[in-house]
């Protein structure tokens, strides 16, 4: 059948991956550096992933595809857990979408799963996930693996406050001409050393790139860093989750708007805070 349906322009997409949570469907994963439409069954074509992408490399196109099955999407989403559920039907209740919400629901009871309030449900659904989902809030527990111990006061390296990018001033005095580590939140409790590793001598702004809004305002933070302060240097430190690589993204355009030229390093941290990789852009 012909219907609508998103395509990705493969020559403008950077992977950045802030399209993926973007997706209530879980239709979109990163494969091979690029955003994939996993299969034409999960896109209901209403396109909630376009405003997501940075580089307006997703927009709606008619052709043939396969029909939009909503049972096979729940069956799917279900396994993400129920925060990812609730996402899901919200975004088709928002949409007007009466007829896969029945269906969402009926797979729901059938599969005997808690109904969020709202939806015909008696209690809100609880947080968690399951194996499955969006790789940045997929559930793992760590616990009953040894970790090293250390003994005695371990003395904070923060030099500042604020350190929240909605909240710091690119003026302030402890960021003219310094050495500047913009760090995605979860980093600082998945690196064991972070900051000894990451903030001594150095100006600390944080951030998130799944959960955050207005990353207008972080950019032109970024780019009067750039400009303004004259940052000598700039560290990313991101957790190797695909929506994390919309920060790298941010310093990355922030410095080709920029009048200035620094050098910007690019380090992944492993989701049991092992240094992935560690590399200059």
């Amino acid at each position: 059948m012909e219907r609508d349906i998103i395509k990705i322009d493969e020559d403008k997409c950077t992977g950045c991956g802030m399209c993926v949570p973007g997706c209530p469907e879980g239709a979109l994963q990163i494969i091979d550096g690029k955003a994939r439409l996993i299969s034409d069954l999960f896109c209901d074509g209403l396109g909630a992933c376009i405003g997501e992408c940075p580089e307006g490399a997703i927009h709606i196109e008619k052709r043939e595809a396969e029909p939009y099955d909503e049972r096979k999407v729940m069956e799917n989403i279900i396994k993400a857990g129920p925060n990812t559920v609730r996402a899901h039907l919200s975004h088709l209740k928002d949409h007007g979408e009466t007829a896969h919400l029945k269906t969402a629901v009926d797979v729901l009871k059938e599969k005997k799963q808690i109904i969020p309030d709202g939806f015909g449900g008696k209690k809100p659904l609880q947080h968690g996930h399951a194996m499955g989902g969006c790789p940045g809030s997929r559930m793992i527990d760590f616990t009953g693996e040894d970790a090293p111990s250390s003994t005695g006061d371990i003395s904070s390296q923060l030099k500042q406050w604020p350190v929240q990018m909605h909240l710091v001033s690119p003026v302030a005095p402890y960021f003219q001409h310094a050495d500047v580590v913009l760090a995605a939140d979860c980093t600082a409790y998945a690196v064991g050393d972070f900051h000894q590793r990451f903030m001594k001598g150095k100006a600390l702004a944080i951030a998130c790139p799944k959960l955050d809004e207005g990353m207008d305002i972080y950019l032109a933070k970024l780019t009067a860093l750039i400009d303004e302060a004259e940052i000598n240097t700039l560290t990313v430190v991101i957790m190797q989750v695909p929506c994390c690589g919309g920060l790298i993204h941010l310093a990355q355009k922030a410095l080709s708007q920029s009048g200035r030229k620094i050098p910007v390093k690019k380090v992944v941290v492993g989701i049991k805070g092992d240094i992935l990789t560690e590399e200059w852009l």
